[in-house]
């Protein structure tokens, strides 16, 4: 099980584990460094490095350098709760972020409440994670409900009316497939089919084919990584891409896509930069020496933040006082102003309408 550690001590360590409690605070992380969506994992790991050396240079948490260990959850929901076990019970993490899945983040979020740890969501958006006055957790990001809504809206806006559904059979599937039936129907559109597709297979040839004879204006989906540019390249070599397709978390559904076989796709975005946040975006191109990876970075950076400045409001580590102080936090990140709801979950999400140009996302 490998683990980054991201942090002050990190190199003088060699990233090694070894941490004293009188050293430092720990944050830990589960994030998919491997598997399908592994370029969206190095680039919240990023969003982690970011938030890291910011807090340490304006004095840490609680007066000690923060350290934030980051484990790999290989896209595998067991991995990613044996990787949140061990950054709890022998790391001694007081916050755990992550998943990126929902399939994953549900069962993670569920393991870290009877662990008596905060959990912070900075990736998923399954509305199986809100619960009724939200337990020990918080979320950074939006939920379904609220993007199936402007997907279904943005849709209905240019005229669509058939969608054709495709998206992963887990958690987040399984919501958002629900979620935007309602959506568009309401808008006055029909789902004439949804295909929730088996993760990890190594083609949806047969899938694909399938779900063409429902004969959709629109194909609507949402994958991960490398299974969206299997679904991408297969649905482009089959002829399928002469019907327009609308990705959700388009950032996801192309990030290791071929350019041809998605160029001039339309999609929905979580809005990656707040109004105020042009300091973030140019931090990270300054350190890694390109544009965002993918829209989910920033998240990562404001769920750190959001738990540092917690825990330095509450000055206490305590999972129940960083908690409290986080509903009363007035913050505005990478992401924009976030504020929690009675449930923890992020009030207010911000989304774009985006398209795809020489192979990069461009706001319309």
């Amino acid at each position: 099980m490998a683990t980054v550690a991201v942090g002050s001590l990190a190199a003088a360590l060699g990233g090694r584990r070894a941490f004293a409690a009188d050293e430092g605070v720990v944050f830990g992380a589960v994030l998919p460094l491997t598997g399908a969506s592994a370029s969206i994992g190095e680039d919240q790991r990023r969003g982690i490095e970011l938030a890291v050396e910011k807090i340490n240079a304006a004095g840490g948490v609680l007066g000690k350098p923060l350290k934030v260990l980051v484990e790999d959850s290989a896209g595998n929901a067991q991995t990613a709760l044996d990787a949140a076990k061990k950054l709890v019970s022998i790391d001694g993490a007081k916050v755990v972020m992550g998943e990126y899945s929902s399939g994953i983040t549900v069962p993670l979020r569920q393991a870290m409440e009877k662990a008596g740890v905060v959990h912070i969501n900075c990736g998923s958006s399954s509305v199986k994670l809100r619960k009724s006055g939200g337990g020990l957790a918080f979320s950074v990001i939006g939920l379904d409900d609220v993007m199936s809504k402007f997907a279904a809206t943005a849709l209905s806006a240019k005229g669509f009316k058939k969608a054709a559904v495709i998206l992963p059979n887990n958690a987040y599937g399984e919501s958002m497939s629900g979620e935007f039936a309602k959506a568009f129907t309401a808008a006055g559109g029909s789902v004439v089919h949804t295909l929730l597709y088996t993760e990890g297979q190594s083609s949806y040839r047969r899938e694909l084919q399938q779900i063409a004879k429902f004969e959709p204006d629109i194909y609507v989906y949402s994958a991960y990584g490398q299974e969206a540019a299997i679904i991408n390249r297969e649905a482009f070599e089959l002829g399928q891409k002469k019907t327009p397709w609308f990705g959700i978390y388009l950032s996801m559904c192309i990030s290791d896509a071929p350019k041809e076989t998605v160029e001039g796709q339309l999609g929905a975005e979580v809005n990656f930069i707040g109004p105020n946040s042009a300091w973030y975006q140019d931090a990270y191109t300054k350190k890694y020496g390109e544009a965002f990876r993918s829209a989910f970075n920033g998240y990562l950076y404001d769920a750190v933040t959001m738990a540092a400045q917690a825990a330095n409001a509450a000055g206490s580590a305590d999972a129940a006082a960083i908690l409290k102080a986080a509903h009363a936090l007035d913050y505005d990140g990478a992401t924009g102003p976030i504020k929690l709801d009675a449930d923890g979950e992020r009030s207010q999400q911000e989304y774009l309408l985006v398209t795809v140009k020489d192979g990069a996302l461009a706001t319309l």
